[in-house]
């Protein structure tokens, strides 16, 4: 600012006078007064740098009006609700960065249920003693599991760490080079190992790996071998991998103990989807597997959890290990997970949960949908093509499901027509592919259609 030009910050009024005026009023009968003054000292603070270095830059942002404006945008992000819920028509069905499997409405009016009063978490009404809060599971983990012991903690990587931390701490961890993997956010398996106190030793090559190349690698400080879920990607070509059946048996012979992560979480054959890059949780148990850890909201349907399941020997070890209590399950993952289960064991996955029930979806009923919306919305731009939808979440890497997209070309970028659905509410999520953007159904609820043609049909009006 030029010397003796007027700061246009000194015709601003006073802090408490701004407060008094309605249209600040009106935040502060929203917010609190606390929030919006502080806010409001925030944002004078920053015109007030601006306007030294030049005064033009506050031209029509010193009205009344103007600062609620501006107040309005800076505590958005504040006080609107997050994580908030979207649309996803990406066609990705455990999408990861959209919070990975949804869950059904037993599992959501379970969670609802145990949020809003006591409930015998620990506690044990018959006996009127304490409890355990994996009483709640038991039942149901007997009848998916028979004869095998089990325990949950929050996330499926920290039951790999736990099987690690307590079977083989300070001892060799034998492991295929194949399976040295890194998924999504940084998560990578020999990083998991050096957490555990556990030491890795490759076997094989990256492509090929033998049972007789575990069993050279095995000796005296040898605690465990590791069988690792290869998540979202796939070796393919010259390629050899032990079955788990030939691990297992090599594992009784040295009376070590076979951990297999089988990240996925699947429960029931999807072989008659076409997905075959899965194996369901009780055929790697029946292959001789001594632990299997798996994640809660993948393929099973559920809410984040690791589970581990196997022989009562070692599961005992990992009760025992005070890790599992850093990781413990609280009231509201438990009761989603007990509705969740039920609906393996009564028989209705297929009918109750989403994540299984997108999965099964065919290509005929999601292009029915995808007709409907491009008739109503009657614009030349929007077409129906062919497509595929994928699992996600790092299960099932080559498996793909066919489906009927609803594809947009616009004139210029159609990354505008994808941001402004982002920026929509609720954000519509979709992806672009060849200068279009595409829908894809089987990851849109029904009943979210209606709001879809909504903002469609607005948007490309502009």
């Amino acid at each position: 600012m030029q010397k003796g030009s007027k700061n246009p910050l000194a015709s601003l009024p006073a802090v408490g006078k701004l407060l008094a005026d309605p249209a600040l009023a009106r935040l502060i009968d929203r917010h609190g007064k606390p929030l919006v003054t502080e806010a409001l000292r925030e944002l004078i603070a920053e015109l007030r740098e601006q306007g030294k270095e030049d005064p033009k830059r506050l031209n029509g942002r010193l009205t009344t009006r103007a600062i609620a404006v501006a107040l309005r945008a800076r505590l958005d992000p504040v006080v609107r609700a997050r994580p908030q819920s979207v649309i996803n028509a990406t066609g990705v069905i455990v999408h990861t960065n959209l919070g990975r499997s949804v869950l059904s409405k037993e599992a959501a009016a379970a969670v609802a249920d145990a949020t809003q009063g006591y409930l015998d978490l620990e506690y044990d009404v018959d006996a009127a003693s304490r409890g355990t809060r994996f009483s709640h599971l038991q039942p149901l983990m007997e009848r998916l599991f028979p004869g095998y012991d089990f325990l949950v903690v929050n996330n499926n990587a920290a039951a790999i760490m736990l099987a690690l931390r307590a079977l083989a701490r300070g001892k060799e961890i034998l492991v295929s080079r194949g399976e040295l993997v890194e998924i999504g956010g940084s998560f990578r398996v020999p990083d998991i190992m050096e957490t555990s106190g556990g030491k890795l030793k490759e076997v094989g090559t990256t492509n090929r790996t033998k049972v007789a190349d575990f069993e050279k690698a095995i000796g005296k400080k040898t605690g465990a071998m590791l069988r690792v879920h290869t998540s979202n990607f796939k070796i393919v070509g010259f390629t050899e991998a032990p079955k788990i059946s030939a691990l297992a048996k090599l594992a009784k012979k040295k009376k070590l103990p076979l951990i297999v992560d089988w990240g996925s979480g699947d429960l029931v054959d999807l072989g008659p989807l076409g997905l075959h890059d899965e194996m369901p949780v009780n055929e790697v148990l029946a292959a001789g597997a001594d632990l299997v850890t798996f994640s809660g909201d993948k393929l099973l349907g559920g809410p984040q959890a690791g589970f581990v399941v196997g022989k009562h020997e070692w599961i005992a070890k990992l009760k025992k290990d005070p890790l599992a209590r850093v990781c413990r399950l609280d009231r509201i993952l438990i009761a989603a997970l007990h509705a969740t289960l039920l609906a393996y064991v009564e028989d209705r996955a297929f009918r109750s949960i989403p994540t299984l029930q997108m999965l099964a979806l065919d290509k005929k009923t999601i292009a029915a949908r995808a007709k409907a919306i491009r008739d109503q919305l009657d614009d030349p731009r929007v077409k129906l093509v062919d497509g595929v939808s994928r699992t996600g979440g790092g299960s099932a890497p080559t498996g793909k499901r066919p489906t009927k997209l609803l594809s947009i070309a616009v004139k210029g970028d159609a990354g505008k027509l994808e941001q402004a659905l982002r920026e929509h509410q609720p954000p519509i999520i979709g992806r672009i592919q060849e200068h279009k953007l595409l829908l894809d159904l089987r990851t849109v609820r029904e009943d979210q259609d209606r709001l879809l043609v909504k903002a469609l049909a607005k948007l490309l009006k502009r």
